[in-house]
């Protein structure tokens, strides 16, 4: 079984809360008499429970009996913890443990086996009073019956073992937002500060608090992935033009252009927008039901409706992952305008393997809820180490980190949208975009990717009937990121937030403003807009937005200068003798110091020349095709961004299953030495990215 990754979200961890009653308090004498345990899945209570007395083989003192009313009586005829050991490993092998003072449990449940010479393999573990704290520093009262009347836990079962465990697991799911807001989200950053929480407290070796538990060394025991799904886009696999019919032509001459064509299915075309499809099995069920009489009748009724379709941008794997789920042979494709372009079958991806972390982007697009979205985002690390393990180039990693946070965002909106009809507010008051910004926009987002969004809407003005809907809305989708993984912005560039949320008009009107005063301090929201990636909503509003941005940045110099200035402020850090300098704890920001000149200098010679890409690699290429720079600085400029990039992805899953907070900071001394020797180079080519936007080299 796959070890459960430490970059997995509380609120999307498989977990199972388990107590004990014991026939004393004395862990080293202790014996069991009772085990209760209820799984947790996706952010919420089951029915899932494991309950059972068990005949601990000495009598029960009659102290502990007044607490727990086990008796004497009640575990005669029980069954003796051998028994019972496989059950208790089945219900709970795969899931992270978790329970109040859990510490005391494990070692008992260790020393119970150890005696019937029984392996206790420990899986990970939770302990809900320290995490209370972590939440919480300056809790006073940290016993199971305060914590729970603290968060409004009603424990009718106090003092069972499974009454117990039903309130830690109800505790552990109340206290997700506070550790949320302490920055602690995944498994392994809530080992981190459990454990530093531990060694800072003097109870650290007393029995009931002993910390929880953590892998000695991080384990991603991945499957070994084939990277072909990630690094392609559906439309070089793709059949086009896809065979089409109308749904009024007959079966007969529908028959005659799939054997002509040598095709299995056709897409059905109705008036307006519903398509269908006609595969060869329905043509089967009807000769089989009506016999030649059916060649003369028209297709439409014979055809499934709706047809499934993807964006012929959308990777190969998401493609997989749609017919996994849905159990499709057939998947149609289209273009942004949503014209038909192309179609799929498993022909075309007969190559491929649909392995767990390809169903990752349906994972996304078909959540229902904040935890169903925190599962999918747990699948990320994974499968970035995997494709990295794969040799695969950085940037397409990147690329796919990008696909599912746009996913993610996208179908954040559409549950936000889902609670505002369910709370009364009806649909959107007029046609809206949600926009991505920055990294994601661009198609080049990290691990440690927070949320940078907007919205834009076709009319209103701020704090109009229009603006309001969409502050609730927008409100919604953030905080339902924010559950699911995506932090919310620490700048504020979120969509709930007025400054990020205009009519159409409003951001023009906002980008001329910030073009036209041209201070250092607009240049951070301003040009995270010539990135920006429309997710959600009316398409062609946010290219609207995105167009207006292009052309009053080209039509400024003195705004191009500037930002050139800022990215020519990054300095290489490295050393007198050529090495990377780091700070005190032996580590370089990547972006600061290179990530970041690089794609700014990019994003400026973009919009000087009138390029329309938005990747930095694709805006390097384009400048370098209109014979701008010497070949060799460009080549040296796209290696240095391959190796900062995958210098932050591989720190980045380091860090995930240390508990350490993701960020562009690398220490060079962990990464592979081949990396490691080629990081002072990357640096040293960031400056001829500088130098290509210097004045007079930019036009």
């Amino acid at each position: 079984m796959t070890p459960i990754a430490g970059s997995t979200p509380l609120l999307a961890l498989p977990a199972v809360a388990l107590d004990t009653e014991t026939t004393s308090l004395d862990s080293a004498a202790a014996r069991i008499v009772q085990i209760g345990a209820v799984r947790i899945e996706a952010g919420a209570l089951t029915t899932l429970t494991f309950d059972t007395l068990i005949d601990p083989g000495a009598p029960i003192p009659p102290a502990s009996s007044a607490i727990h009313r086990i008796t004497d009586a009640d575990v005669a005829g029980a069954p003796a913890l051998p028994a019972m050991a496989e059950p208790l490993r089945m219900f709970i092998a795969g899931q992270v443990l978790i329970g109040h003072t859990l510490g005391y449990d494990m070692r008992i449940l260790e020393r119970e086996h150890a005696r019937a010479a029984l392996t206790w393999a420990a899986p990970r573990w939770l302990d809900v009073r320290v995490l209370a704290r972590v939440a919480n520093p300056t809790l006073a009262q940290d016993d199971l019956d305060s914590l729970c009347a603290r968060h409004g836990i009603v424990n009718e079962a106090r003092h069972s073992a499974l009454g117990d465990a039903i309130a830690a697991a109800r505790l552990f799911l109340a206290l997700l937002p506070g550790l949320r807001e302490r920055g602690v989200r995944t498994l392994a950053e809530a080992e981190a500060a459990s454990h530093r929480l531990m060694e800072r407290d003097a109870r650290a070796g007393g029995g009931l608090m002993a910390s929880p538990s953590v892998p000695t060394a991080a384990d991603r025991s991945l499957v070994r992935i084939d990277s072909f799904p990630y690094r392609h886009r559906v439309a070089a696999v793709m059949t086009a033009p896809p065979l089409t019919a109308d749904a009024a032509d007959t079966l007969s001459a529908v028959i005659a252009r799939l054997t002509d064509r040598g095709a299995s299915s056709v897409f059905v075309t109705l008036p307006g927008p519903d398509r269908g499809i006609l595969t060869e099995r329905d043509i089967l069920r009807a000769l089989n039901r009506d016999g030649a009489a059916a060649l003369g009748q028209p297709i439409g009724p014979l055809a499934s409706f709706p047809l499934q379709c993807l964006d012929q941008d959308d990777y190969v794997y998401r493609a997989i992952g749609r017919m996994a789920r849905l159990g499709v042979r057939h998947l149609g494709v289209i273009d942004r305008s949503g014209a038909l372009v192309g179609a799929l079958t498993p022909r075309n991806l007969l190559r491929q393997r649909a392995t767990s972390a390809i169903l990752l982007g349906d994972q996304v697009d078909c959540a229902a809820t904040p935890a169903d979205l925190a599962a999918a985002w747990a699948c990320l690390p994974a499968m970035a180490g995997g494709l990295l393990d794969e040799a695969v180039d950085p940037r397409d990693i990147a690329a796919v980190i990008a696909t599912e946070l746009r996913a993610m965002t996208r179908r954040a909106a559409e549950l936000a949208e889902a609670r505002m009809r369910d709370n009364g507010a009806g649909p959107p008051p007029v046609p809206y975009c949600v926009l991505v910004l920055g990294s994601a926009g661009r198609g080049e987002s990290l691990l440690a990717a927070d949320q940078d969004n907007a919205i834009v809407f076709a009319t209103g003005e701020p704090g109009g009937p229009e603006d309001l809907w969409f502050a609730t809305m927008a409100g919604h989708m953030n905080a339902i990121l924010d559950a699911a993984g995506v932090p919310f912005c620490k700048g504020g560039v979120m969509a709930r937030e007025a400054a990020w949320r205009l009519s159409l008009a409003g951001w023009k009107a906002r980008v001329d403003h910030w073009v036209r005063r041209q201070r250092p301090e607009d240049l951070l929201d301003v040009d995270i807009f010539f990135d920006l990636m429309p997710v959600h909503g009316d398409a062609a509003l946010g290219d609207a937005v995105r167009d207006h941005a292009l052309a009053a940045g080209r039509g400024a110099p003195d705004f191009l200068k500037l930002m050139a200035a800022q990215a020519g402020q990054a300095r290489a850090p490295l050393t007198l003798f050529g090495r990377v300098r780091t700070d005190e704890a032996g580590r370089v920001d990547a972006k600061k110091a290179g990530l970041m000149p690089l794609f700014t200098a990019a994003r400026v010679l973009a919009i000087r020349h009138g390029l329309p890409e938005r990747a930095t690699l694709d805006r390097l290429r384009a400048v370098s095709a209109k014979g701008i720079g010497a070949p060799d600085d460009i080549a040296a400029i796209l290696d240095a961004h391959w190796v900062l990039l995958e210098a932050c992805l591989r720190q980045q899953l380091l860090d995930a299953e240390a508990g350490v907070p993701l960020s562009p900071r690398v220490a060079p001394s962990t990464l592979p030495p081949g990396l490691r020797q080629a990081l002072p180079g990357a640096f040293r080519a960031v400056a001829m990215a500088v130098d290509l936007v210097n004045e007079g080299r930019i036009g």
